[in-house]
């Protein structure tokens, strides 16, 4: 016998038992291990098919938010837009009412100087008009003691007040 060439009844019972194995495994085995790969195949397909929607998803997911984001910018741009001019607004009438306020109190303290000025004129004049009377008074005593000056002081003054009238 040799080492690389068996013998036939070796070969026999080799192809027999070979065959019988065969036999069982094709009849219990294969569709057990076939069932198991296709069960397998269908649970990687289906995972293949669930991770292809869940990337759909998260294209869908991130679009969205890429959306949402510029929605918010616009949003953002709109909101401070719409508070600059707030501001402008704001400062706009609080300027216009400072200036009125202070064409108010400007026309208010005019009048008040303008009152004053009245009285202080007013006061000169009664003050003047009063020394003017005790000038007037004393210059008379001493000038009117006789009737001949008295006369002649009332006739130039008649004079005075119809040529001032002219």
């Amino acid at each position: 016998m040799s080492l690389l060439v068996p013998d036939s009844g070796l070969l026999f019972w080799m192809l027999l038992s070979f065959g019988v194995v065969f036999a069982v495994l094709a009849k219990y085995g294969f569709p057990v291990i076939i069932k198991m790969v296709n069960e397998r195949k269908a649970y990687i397909d289906n995972s293949l098919k669930v991770a292809s929607e869940a990337n759909e998803q998260l294209d869908n997911l991130k679009q969205e938010g890429e959306l949402i984001i510029a929605k918010a910018h616009e949003e953002q741009l709109r909101i401070l837009n719409e508070a600059a001019a707030t501001r402008e607004r704001i400062i706009r009438e609080a300027k216009e009412k400072a200036q009125s306020e202070t064409t108010k109190m400007l026309e208010e303290v005019k009048l008040q100087i303008q009152a004053e000025k009245n009285d202080a004129i007013r006061e000169i004049r009664r003050q003047v008009a009063t020394l003017s009377v005790d000038i007037a008074e004393k210059v008379l005593r001493k000038n009117l003691d006789n009737d001949i000056e008295q006369t002649a002081m009332i006739d130039r003054l008649l004079d005075e007040i119809t040529a001032s009238k002219n």
